[in-house]
Protein backbone atom coordinates (compact mmCIF):
# COMPACT_ATOMS: atom_id res chain seq x y z
CA UNK A 1 0.00 0.00 0.00
CA UNK A 2 1.28 3.00 -1.17
CA UNK A 3 -0.83 5.71 1.18
CA UNK A 4 -0.43 6.00 4.80
CA UNK A 5 -4.02 4.94 5.50
CA UNK A 6 -5.42 3.00 2.30
CA UNK A 7 -8.50 1.22 2.78
CA UNK A 8 -9.13 2.49 6.39
CA UNK A 9 -12.39 3.42 7.68
CA UNK A 10 -12.12 6.63 9.65
CA UNK A 11 -14.89 7.79 12.51
CA UNK A 12 -14.10 11.27 12.83
CA UNK A 13 -15.29 12.33 16.29
CA UNK A 14 -15.49 15.98 16.45
CA UNK A 15 -16.67 18.02 20.41
CA UNK A 16 -16.47 21.38 20.57
CA UNK A 17 -13.27 23.27 21.19
CA UNK A 18 -12.80 26.01 18.73
CA UNK A 19 -10.16 23.70 17.26
CA UNK A 20 -13.19 22.03 15.45
CA UNK A 21 -12.71 24.88 12.60
CA UNK A 22 -9.63 22.79 11.68
CA UNK A 23 -11.67 19.67 11.22
CA UNK A 24 -12.82 20.25 7.17
CA UNK A 25 -8.89 20.24 6.45
CA UNK A 26 -8.09 17.03 8.74
CA UNK A 27 -10.68 15.55 7.25
CA UNK A 28 -8.96 16.29 3.98
CA UNK A 29 -6.07 15.81 5.08
CA UNK A 30 -7.36 12.08 5.92
CA UNK A 31 -8.54 11.55 2.84
CA UNK A 32 -5.54 12.78 0.92
CA UNK A 33 -3.19 9.82 2.65
CA UNK A 34 -6.00 7.21 1.45
CA UNK A 35 -8.86 6.99 4.30
CA UNK A 36 -12.42 6.93 4.17
CA UNK A 37 -13.82 9.59 6.85
CA UNK A 38 -17.57 9.42 8.39
CA UNK A 39 -17.78 12.38 10.80
CA UNK A 40 -19.78 12.61 13.85
CA UNK A 41 -20.52 15.79 16.25
CA UNK A 42 -22.11 17.09 19.48
CA UNK A 43 -24.18 19.45 19.55
CA UNK A 44 -21.43 21.85 20.99
CA UNK A 45 -19.18 21.22 18.13
CA UNK A 46 -22.15 22.27 15.73
CA UNK A 47 -22.44 25.77 16.87
CA UNK A 48 -18.59 26.08 16.07
CA UNK A 49 -18.56 24.40 12.42
CA UNK A 50 -21.40 23.92 10.25
CA UNK A 51 -22.11 20.22 9.65
CA UNK A 52 -22.40 20.91 5.83
CA UNK A 53 -19.18 21.98 5.98
CA UNK A 54 -17.69 19.03 7.49
CA UNK A 55 -20.43 16.75 5.33
CA UNK A 56 -18.61 18.87 1.99
CA UNK A 57 -15.13 17.37 3.52
CA UNK A 58 -16.28 13.66 3.73
CA UNK A 59 -18.82 13.41 1.25
CA UNK A 60 -21.03 11.47 3.17
CA UNK A 61 -23.79 12.74 5.91
CA UNK A 62 -22.72 14.12 9.24
CA UNK A 63 -24.33 12.08 12.20
CA UNK A 64 -25.37 14.63 14.73
CA UNK A 65 -27.34 12.60 16.57
CA UNK A 66 -27.86 8.72 17.67
CA UNK A 67 -31.36 7.69 16.24
CA UNK A 68 -33.21 4.48 15.96
CA UNK A 69 -31.04 3.48 13.65
CA UNK A 70 -28.41 3.02 15.88
CA UNK A 71 -25.86 4.79 14.45
CA UNK A 72 -22.86 4.24 16.97
CA UNK A 73 -23.22 0.34 16.70
CA UNK A 74 -23.28 0.30 12.68
CA UNK A 75 -19.62 2.82 12.82
CA UNK A 76 -18.14 1.40 15.83
CA UNK A 77 -19.29 -1.56 17.11
CA UNK A 78 -17.99 -4.97 16.62
CA UNK A 79 -18.85 -5.51 13.19
CA UNK A 80 -19.25 -1.96 12.63
CA UNK A 81 -17.90 -0.04 9.35
CA UNK A 82 -15.15 1.58 11.29
CA UNK A 83 -11.36 0.57 11.74
CA UNK A 84 -10.68 3.31 14.15
CA UNK A 85 -12.13 6.29 16.05
CA UNK A 86 -10.42 9.40 15.95
CA UNK A 87 -11.53 11.92 18.78
CA UNK A 88 -10.37 15.47 17.24
CA UNK A 89 -10.77 17.75 18.71
CA UNK A 90 -11.72 16.20 22.30
CA UNK A 91 -12.68 19.04 24.73
CA UNK A 92 -12.01 17.67 28.88
CA UNK A 93 -15.38 17.77 28.77
CA UNK A 94 -14.99 14.51 25.97
CA UNK A 95 -12.30 13.06 27.48
CA UNK A 96 -13.30 13.02 30.92
CA UNK A 97 -16.88 11.56 29.85
CA UNK A 98 -14.94 9.05 27.85
CA UNK A 99 -13.14 7.62 31.15
CA UNK A 100 -15.77 7.91 33.15
CA UNK A 101 -17.90 5.93 30.39
CA UNK A 102 -20.76 8.57 30.59
CA UNK A 103 -22.41 8.38 26.43
CA UNK A 104 -24.78 11.43 26.34
CA UNK A 105 -23.62 13.06 23.16
CA UNK A 106 -23.20 10.93 19.72
CA UNK A 107 -19.22 11.37 19.93
CA UNK A 108 -18.99 9.88 23.65
CA UNK A 109 -21.65 7.10 22.56
CA UNK A 110 -19.63 6.40 19.52
CA UNK A 111 -16.53 6.05 22.10
CA UNK A 112 -18.20 4.04 24.50
CA UNK A 113 -18.77 1.50 21.70
CA UNK A 114 -15.55 1.37 20.38
CA UNK A 115 -13.65 0.77 23.65
CA UNK A 116 -16.51 -2.23 24.43
CA UNK A 117 -15.84 -3.61 20.83
CA UNK A 118 -12.08 -3.26 20.59
CA UNK A 119 -12.39 -0.66 17.64
CA UNK A 120 -8.82 1.30 17.96
CA UNK A 121 -9.18 4.97 19.78
CA UNK A 122 -6.72 8.03 19.07
CA UNK A 123 -7.82 11.18 20.72
CA UNK A 124 -6.49 14.18 19.55
CA UNK A 125 -7.07 17.16 22.62
CA UNK A 126 -7.68 20.69 22.60
CA UNK A 127 -8.49 23.17 25.07
CA UNK A 128 -6.92 25.54 27.35
CA UNK A 129 -3.95 25.33 29.07
CA UNK A 130 -4.91 25.13 32.88
CA UNK A 131 -7.77 22.56 31.75
CA UNK A 132 -5.21 20.42 30.73
CA UNK A 133 -3.29 20.94 33.32
CA UNK A 134 -6.42 20.20 36.03
CA UNK A 135 -5.56 17.25 37.73
CA UNK A 136 -8.93 15.49 37.00
CA UNK A 137 -8.52 16.13 33.04
CA UNK A 138 -4.71 14.49 33.37
CA UNK A 139 -6.27 11.33 35.70
CA UNK A 140 -9.09 10.82 32.94
CA UNK A 141 -6.37 10.76 30.22
CA UNK A 142 -3.77 8.30 31.97
CA UNK A 143 -7.03 6.10 32.78
CA UNK A 144 -8.48 6.22 29.17
CA UNK A 145 -4.31 5.34 27.90
CA UNK A 146 -4.23 2.90 30.67
CA UNK A 147 -7.15 0.80 27.96
CA UNK A 148 -5.07 0.93 25.04
CA UNK A 149 -5.95 3.99 23.71
CA UNK A 150 -2.93 6.70 21.90
CA UNK A 151 -2.92 10.32 22.87
CA UNK A 152 -1.83 12.91 19.94
CA UNK A 153 0.38 15.49 22.39
CA UNK A 154 -1.61 18.78 22.17
CA UNK A 155 0.62 21.80 20.88
CA UNK A 156 0.91 23.86 24.01
CA UNK A 157 1.59 27.40 23.00
CA UNK A 158 0.09 30.54 24.16
CA UNK A 159 -1.59 29.37 27.14
CA UNK A 160 -3.56 27.14 25.16
CA UNK A 161 -3.05 23.31 24.42
CA UNK A 162 -3.81 23.59 20.58
CA UNK A 163 -4.59 20.69 18.37
CA UNK A 164 -1.99 18.50 17.35
CA UNK A 165 -0.63 18.96 13.76
CA UNK A 166 -2.37 17.22 10.98
CA UNK A 167 0.57 15.33 10.05
CA UNK A 168 0.82 14.29 13.63
CA UNK A 169 -2.92 12.77 14.01
CA UNK A 170 -2.70 11.49 10.63
CA UNK A 171 0.33 9.42 11.49
CA UNK A 172 -1.11 8.50 14.62
CA UNK A 173 -3.68 7.42 13.54
CA UNK A 174 -2.60 5.21 10.35
CA UNK A 175 -0.03 3.96 13.27
CA UNK A 176 -3.38 2.55 15.05
CA UNK A 177 -5.12 1.15 12.48
CA UNK A 178 -3.20 -0.01 9.75
CA UNK A 179 -0.50 -2.77 10.16
CA UNK A 180 2.05 -3.03 11.87
CA UNK A 181 5.26 -5.39 10.61
CA UNK A 182 8.00 -3.30 12.16
CA UNK A 183 6.12 -3.68 15.66
CA UNK A 184 8.42 -3.70 18.41
CA UNK A 185 11.38 -2.85 16.18
CA UNK A 186 13.57 0.13 16.80
CA UNK A 187 14.83 1.86 13.42
CA UNK A 188 17.05 4.60 13.38
CA UNK A 189 16.85 6.97 10.42
CA UNK A 190 19.56 9.23 9.38
CA UNK A 191 18.34 12.83 7.20
CA UNK A 192 19.21 15.42 5.26
CA UNK A 193 22.24 17.36 4.73
CA UNK A 194 25.39 17.76 6.99
CA UNK A 195 27.18 20.69 7.08
CA UNK A 196 31.54 21.10 7.87
CA UNK A 197 32.44 24.06 9.66
CA UNK A 198 34.84 26.17 7.55
CA UNK A 199 34.85 29.16 10.38
CA UNK A 200 32.62 30.56 12.88
CA UNK A 201 30.07 31.73 9.93
CA UNK A 202 30.58 29.61 6.70
CA UNK A 203 30.22 25.83 6.13
CA UNK A 204 30.48 23.30 3.92
CA UNK A 205 27.00 21.73 3.01
CA UNK A 206 25.05 20.69 0.36
CA UNK A 207 21.21 20.65 -1.18
CA UNK A 208 19.44 18.21 0.64
CA UNK A 209 16.43 19.20 2.08
CA UNK A 210 15.60 15.63 4.75
CA UNK A 211 11.99 15.56 3.03
CA UNK A 212 13.12 11.58 2.38
CA UNK A 213 14.40 10.87 5.53
CA UNK A 214 11.82 12.63 7.28
CA UNK A 215 9.08 10.55 5.10
CA UNK A 216 11.06 7.53 6.03
CA UNK A 217 10.96 7.61 9.50
CA UNK A 218 7.68 8.27 9.44
CA UNK A 219 6.54 5.76 7.84
CA UNK A 220 8.70 3.45 9.48
CA UNK A 221 6.95 4.65 12.87
CA UNK A 222 3.48 4.52 11.13
CA UNK A 223 4.45 1.05 10.28
CA UNK A 224 4.95 0.59 13.58
CA UNK A 225 8.50 1.15 14.95
CA UNK A 226 10.16 3.18 17.29
CA UNK A 227 12.05 5.28 15.48
CA UNK A 228 15.06 7.45 16.38
CA UNK A 229 15.80 10.32 13.41
CA UNK A 230 19.43 11.60 13.19
CA UNK A 231 19.13 15.29 11.43
CA UNK A 232 19.96 19.19 11.87
CA UNK A 233 16.38 20.03 12.50
CA UNK A 234 14.04 20.10 14.77
CA UNK A 235 11.44 17.80 16.65
CA UNK A 236 9.18 15.59 14.75
CA UNK A 237 5.54 13.62 16.24
CA UNK A 238 6.93 10.42 15.11
CA UNK A 239 10.51 10.05 16.22
CA UNK A 240 12.89 10.62 19.11
CA UNK A 241 15.22 13.54 16.94
CA UNK A 242 18.94 13.09 17.73
CA UNK A 243 20.14 16.83 16.48
CA UNK A 244 23.85 16.58 14.56
CA UNK A 245 25.27 19.10 11.90
CA UNK A 246 28.96 17.43 11.01
CA UNK A 247 29.54 14.31 9.24
CA UNK A 248 31.68 13.07 12.19
CA UNK A 249 28.76 14.21 14.72
CA UNK A 250 25.77 12.04 12.54
CA UNK A 251 28.59 9.05 12.47
CA UNK A 252 28.90 9.00 16.14
CA UNK A 253 25.25 9.02 16.81
CA UNK A 254 24.44 6.21 14.44
CA UNK A 255 26.64 4.33 16.35
CA UNK A 256 25.19 4.72 19.60
CA UNK A 257 21.64 4.74 18.54
CA UNK A 258 22.55 1.42 16.54
CA UNK A 259 23.90 0.01 19.61
CA UNK A 260 19.79 -1.29 20.52
CA UNK A 261 18.29 -0.94 17.28
CA UNK A 262 16.65 -3.46 14.20
CA UNK A 263 17.79 -1.68 11.27
CA UNK A 264 19.62 1.81 10.35
CA UNK A 265 18.31 3.44 6.96
CA UNK A 266 21.11 6.03 5.62
CA UNK A 267 19.22 8.09 4.48
CA UNK A 268 21.13 11.61 4.81
CA UNK A 269 23.45 13.35 2.53
CA UNK A 270 26.28 12.74 4.08
CA UNK A 271 29.57 14.93 3.16
CA UNK A 272 32.31 12.88 1.66
CA UNK A 273 34.87 15.70 3.10
CA UNK A 274 35.37 17.92 5.98
CA UNK A 275 37.98 20.50 6.37
CA UNK A 276 40.51 21.88 9.02
CA UNK A 277 38.13 24.69 10.20
CA UNK A 278 39.13 28.49 10.98
CA UNK A 279 38.52 29.88 14.50
CA UNK A 280 37.66 33.27 13.06
CA UNK A 281 36.45 34.44 10.30
CA UNK A 282 38.12 33.79 7.11
CA UNK A 283 38.59 37.60 5.40
CA UNK A 284 37.14 37.76 1.98
CA UNK A 285 39.57 40.03 -0.17
CA UNK A 286 40.77 39.86 -3.99
CA UNK A 287 43.17 37.06 -3.06
CA UNK A 288 42.33 33.34 -4.00
CA UNK A 289 42.09 31.07 -1.29
CA UNK A 290 42.28 27.15 -1.02
CA UNK A 291 40.75 24.82 1.32
CA UNK A 292 42.46 21.56 1.51
CA UNK A 293 39.44 18.95 1.99
CA UNK A 294 40.05 15.95 3.67
CA UNK A 295 37.65 12.91 3.02
CA UNK A 296 35.48 11.67 6.00
CA UNK A 297 34.87 7.57 7.23
CA UNK A 298 31.57 6.20 5.62
CA UNK A 299 28.68 6.52 8.02
CA UNK A 300 27.48 2.82 6.76
CA UNK A 301 30.92 1.10 6.70
CA UNK A 302 31.59 2.81 10.55
CA UNK A 303 28.02 0.99 11.48
CA UNK A 304 28.66 -2.32 9.54
CA UNK A 305 32.06 -2.63 11.27
CA UNK A 306 30.65 -1.95 15.01
CA UNK A 307 27.17 -4.09 14.05
CA UNK A 308 28.02 -7.09 11.74
CA UNK A 309 24.54 -8.52 12.01
CA UNK A 310 22.59 -4.99 11.52
CA UNK A 311 19.78 -4.54 8.59
CA UNK A 312 21.05 -1.67 6.78
CA UNK A 313 19.63 0.64 4.19
CA UNK A 314 21.58 2.80 1.85
CA UNK A 315 20.06 5.82 0.01
CA UNK A 316 22.60 6.81 -3.18
CA UNK A 317 22.22 9.96 -5.32
CA UNK A 318 23.70 10.23 -8.46
CA UNK A 319 24.01 13.40 -11.40
CA UNK A 320 24.65 11.23 -13.96
CA UNK A 321 21.11 10.78 -15.57
CA UNK A 322 21.64 6.94 -16.78
CA UNK A 323 19.66 4.43 -14.98
CA UNK A 324 22.16 1.75 -15.61
CA UNK A 325 24.55 3.79 -14.04
CA UNK A 326 22.82 4.72 -10.91
CA UNK A 327 21.97 1.35 -10.42
CA UNK A 328 25.85 -0.11 -11.10
CA UNK A 329 26.91 2.52 -8.27
CA UNK A 330 24.06 1.34 -6.08
CA UNK A 331 25.32 -1.95 -6.69
CA UNK A 332 29.23 -1.32 -5.31
CA UNK A 333 28.12 0.42 -2.09
CA UNK A 334 25.74 -2.61 -1.39
CA UNK A 335 28.51 -5.20 -2.00
CA UNK A 336 31.27 -2.90 -0.31
CA UNK A 337 28.89 -2.59 2.97
CA UNK A 338 26.97 -6.12 2.99
CA UNK A 339 23.50 -3.62 2.96
CA UNK A 340 20.21 -4.88 2.71
CA UNK A 341 19.16 -2.99 0.28
CA UNK A 342 19.78 0.34 -1.72
CA UNK A 343 17.64 3.04 -2.89
CA UNK A 344 19.29 4.92 -5.85
CA UNK A 345 17.84 8.10 -6.77
CA UNK A 346 18.90 11.08 -9.24
CA UNK A 347 20.22 13.93 -7.51
CA UNK A 348 17.62 16.45 -9.00
CA UNK A 349 15.29 15.42 -7.13
CA UNK A 350 16.55 17.04 -3.91
CA UNK A 351 14.04 19.26 -2.41
CA UNK A 352 11.48 18.46 -4.42
CA UNK A 353 8.41 16.71 -2.98
CA UNK A 354 8.29 13.21 -5.68
CA UNK A 355 11.13 11.16 -6.77
CA UNK A 356 12.08 8.81 -9.04
CA UNK A 357 14.11 5.56 -7.36
CA UNK A 358 15.19 1.86 -7.46
CA UNK A 359 15.38 -0.92 -4.73
CA UNK A 360 18.14 -2.28 -6.04
CA UNK A 361 19.44 -5.87 -4.24
CA UNK A 362 22.17 -8.33 -5.40
CA UNK A 363 22.10 -8.28 -8.91
CA UNK A 364 18.21 -7.08 -8.75
CA UNK A 365 16.96 -3.42 -9.15
CA UNK A 366 13.10 -2.96 -9.12
CA UNK A 367 11.07 -1.30 -11.81
CA UNK A 368 11.49 2.19 -11.74
CA UNK A 369 9.45 3.72 -8.58
CA UNK A 370 7.81 7.05 -9.19
CA UNK A 371 5.85 8.85 -6.81
CA UNK A 372 5.89 10.70 -3.81
CA UNK A 373 8.50 10.81 -1.00
CA UNK A 374 6.10 9.65 1.57
CA UNK A 375 4.92 6.69 -0.59
CA UNK A 376 8.87 5.73 -1.05
CA UNK A 377 9.12 5.90 3.07
CA UNK A 378 6.60 3.32 2.81
CA UNK A 379 8.08 1.29 0.01
CA UNK A 380 11.24 1.43 2.24
CA UNK A 381 9.54 0.43 5.46
CA UNK A 382 7.71 -2.53 4.04
CA UNK A 383 10.97 -3.38 2.02
CA UNK A 384 13.07 -3.25 5.39
CA UNK A 385 10.27 -5.01 7.61
CA UNK A 386 10.26 -8.37 4.91
CA UNK A 387 14.09 -8.09 5.58
CA UNK A 388 14.08 -7.82 9.42
CA UNK A 389 11.62 -10.54 9.73
CA UNK A 390 13.98 -13.19 6.88
CA UNK A 391 16.90 -11.92 9.32
CA UNK A 392 15.19 -13.29 12.55
CA UNK A 393 14.20 -16.67 11.12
Amino acid sequence: MTDLLADTNVALGVSGSIAAVKVVELAHELRRHGASVRAVTTEASRGIVHPWAVEFATDVDVVTEITGAVEHVELCGRDGWADVLLLAPATANTVGKVAAAIDDTPVTTCATTALGAGVPVVVAPAMHEPMYDHPGVLDAIERVESWGVRFVDPRVEEGKAKLATEEAIVTETARVAGDRPLDGKHVVVTSGATSERLDPIRVLTNRASGRTGRAVARACYARGADVTLLHDGGEVPYAEVVSVTSTAEMTEAAVVACEDADALVSAAAISDYTVDGSDEKIRSGAESLTIELTPTPKLVDTVREEYPDLAIVGFKAETEGDDEALVGRAREILDRAGLSFVVANDASVMGEEGTRAFVVRGEDASEAFEGSKLELGLRVADELAGEIAANSN
